[in-house]
């Protein structure tokens, strides 16, 4: 008969699972409590205008009356009183090619102006970085004056060919190609590769994420741009959603509050839609730089 020899206390103690002390409760502090309270203020100003902005285009009145009529009838009516259809095709078509352009346009401007070294880099630079110190309110007669002598007024290229340049972008760019390691077009001249097989082949598909920033900021920027459309377009089938939904304001202001308003949150689906997709890629381009 064998004997099982018992433990020691000590060697038993060392297989049971220490007891987690309970953690200590966060007594709340005057200036942790002000400092949620001026973050829900903030939120609540800057939702506020969207909530009454889709509460109203859901909440129309009957026509001269101030019955309210809860639907999307509002939404009906704007379907009813302009093209939406033709309107949004030309807001994503010309939005669409002014964000491929600037991607591609400012992608290889910023590799040039990191990695090739040739007279007058600095100076050229320096110019491009001057132009954002110029109003869009100031080249616009220059710009109406080359698009009519190009007989390109009144189409749609006239609002993506003039867009494509874009000098923040370019000095996105250059600063991003910065980070890149010189290795990489060293190794890649070794071989034989020009610039353009370099940039094509090696540069880039690192680029990816600063290029996605320049698209996600001349999308936010150009869906909802007004102002170009409205000098360098006449016909209304050229028109994009922004200038097109001026319409359902009426005569002399007199259209439907919850029409017009409707109209908006209809024009503000595809930004909302960009918006959540493009987060992920928008923070990794921000910080791909710091990474690295």
């Amino acid at each position: 008969m064998t004997t099982r020899a018992a433990l020691p206390p000590a060697t038993l103690q060392t297989h049971r699972r220490p007891s987690r002390s309970p953690s200590p409760r966060r007594v709340a502090t005057p200036a942790g409590v002000a400092r949620y309270v001026v973050l829900v203020a903030c939120g609540v100003l800057v939702l506020s205008p969207v909530v009454w902005t889709l509460w109203t285009a859901l909440t129309p009145l009957e026509a001269g009356t101030d019955v309210v009529r809860p639907g999307f009838s509002a939404f009906v009516d704007v379907f009813a009183q302009v093209d939406y259809a033709l309107l949004f095709l030309n807001s994503v078509l010309v939005t669409g090619l002014v964000v491929a352009g600037q991607m591609i346009v400012s992608a290889m401007a910023g590799y040039v102006l990191a990695t090739v070294d040739f007279r007058g880099r600095q100076l050229l630079f320096g110019a491009i970085l001057a132009t954002m110190m110029v109003p869009l309110q100031v080249t616009i007669v220059p710009v109406f004056m080359l698009i009519r002598g190009m007989g390109l007024s009144d189409t749609l290229l006239a609002l993506i060919i003039p867009a494509i340049p874009t000098a923040f972008g370019t000095f996105l760019m250059r600063q991003y190609f910065l980070t890149l390691p010189a290795e990489l077009g060293e190794a890649a001249a070794i071989d034989g590769a020009g610039h353009f097989r370099t940039f094509f082949s090696v540069y880039a598909p690192l680029a990816l994420p600063g290029m996605a920033i320049v698209g996600i900021l001349a999308f936010n920027t150009h869906w909802n741009e007004f102002f170009r459309p409205l000098i360098l377009t006449l016909s209304e089938q050229n028109f994009t959603l922004p200038l097109g939904l001026v319409s359902l304001q009426g005569n002399l202001g007199s259209g439907s509050t919850s029409t017009i308003l409707a109209g908006v949150v209809l024009s503000m689906i595809p930004a909302l839609i960009v918006f959540v997709l493009g987060q992920r890629p928008l923070r990794e381009g921000l910080t791909a730089g710091v990474s690295k």
